[in-house]
């Protein structure tokens, strides 16, 4: 059984969980096929997993059908079946679609596990708990997208070498042998275990974290930057013509995501205002504190581009140098419901540590 001890290197990482692996590959049931849900109904079809897809909208069940995949746009018909399966559901809407689809699940699948994909948590556990559904739902948040949208926009490989947030909000401990106390308590270890064993498959490495913890380092890593690339696009436009020719590749990698559709910028931060408001409000002061260095002639900027130079190397040192690189993260091995595993979970979340199931 693991423990926090067993930290591991990256080498001893398992290429997918023994005791899941030797499970059937029961159905995944994607509700929602945009840049993420889609590239992750690609990345199932090419590892022969049974799985099919809903999406609202004609279109996208077209081309997705044209590619295909086993789609379709009839909700209620869609979760009748994944009950039947005794599917796993994976939510790939974006927030403000997601209550009228709790509700769905609630009449139609109301045995199904399900998962999410949604870029905060907070809000959608506390969703997930008005509706009474908190028993079986695991929080996911996948570390990977594109700057486009949409079913054209998916792929397959999206996932490989990112990392994949599963929380453990609703974690219990069980009895030491991997077993809930009740059918409840299963129902949410098994799902529990299927999420990472699906985000394993296609080629993610899993880190657990619970909800708010989750929002408030999202808030620093992945809203902040978009914030800052809009920003930075509309300074250099506003230099002009010639800023825009003179542009090279730190201007581009830096404002790449706001390339981003509007839309799903708003929605990501405007979602998790209160803990992007505080890294905002951090960052506004290294500006600030860089704009008095700059305009006094007696100061310099040596400790922010020390300090700054060394945070980076802090990330290129657990992330790699270039993207794609193997990571440099502990890994630590679980049991779902084992004895002391959800202080294995907290471990490894204060350590940004990836785990494994055995």
């Amino acid at each position: 059984m693991g423990s926090v001890s067993d930290v591991k290197g990256p080498e001893s990482n398992p290429a997918n969980p023994t005791s899941i692996a030797a499970e059937p590959r029961k159905p995944i049931c994607v509700l929602g096929l945009g840049l993420i849900g889609g590239s992750l109904l690609r990345d199932l079809g090419r590892l022969n997993w049974p799985a099919y897809g809903w999406n609202r909208s004609e279109k996208t069940i077209t081309r997705a059908r044209r590619d295909g995949f086993d789609v379709s746009n009839d909700l209620e018909a869609t979760l009748q079946r994944a009950e039947a399966d005794g599917a796993l559901l994976v939510l790939g809407v974006p927030m403000f679609a997601l209550a009228s689809l709790l509700d769905a699940i609630k009449v139609h699948a109301p045995t199904c596990g399900f998962t999410d994909v949604t870029s905060v948590k907070e809000q959608v556990h506390d969703l997930v708990e008005e509706h009474g559904l908190s028993h079986r739902f695991v929080g996911g948040h996948p570390m990977a997208g594109t700057a486009n949208s949409g079913w054209p926009a998916t792929m397959t490989g999206l996932f490989k070498g990112a990392v994949w947030v599963v929380t453990y909000d609703n974690a219990v401990a069980g009895d030491g042998m991997g077993n809930g106390a009740d059918e409840a308590e299963d129902l949410w270890l098994k799902t529990w275990a299927r999420v990472v064993a699906m985000a394993e498959a296609v080629g993610a490495s899993v880190v657990p974290a619970r909800a708010r913890k989750h929002d408030r380092a999202v808030a620093r890593v992945s809203h902040l930057p978009h914030i800052l690339a809009e920003a930075l696009a509309i300074a250099g436009d506003q230099g002009g013509p010639l800023a825009l020719t003179l542009a090279a590749s730190s201007f581009r990698d830096g404002t790449r995501v706001a390339g981003t559709e509007p839309a799903l910028v708003r929605a990501m931060c405007e979602n998790n205002r209160a803990a992007l408001v505080t890294a905002l409000d951090e960052t506004l002061e290294l500006l600030r504190e860089a704009r008095e260095e700059l305009a006094n002639p007696d100061k310099d900027m040596k400790d922010l581009t020390e300090v700054g130079h060394a945070a980076r190397g802090r990330f290129e040192a657990r992330a790699g140098r270039k993207k794609g690189e193997g990571a440099n993260r502990p890994i630590i091995r679980v049991q779902p419901g084992g004895r002391g595993w959800v202080e294995q979970l907290e471990s490894a979340e204060s350590m940004g540590a990836q785990i494994g199931i055995f």
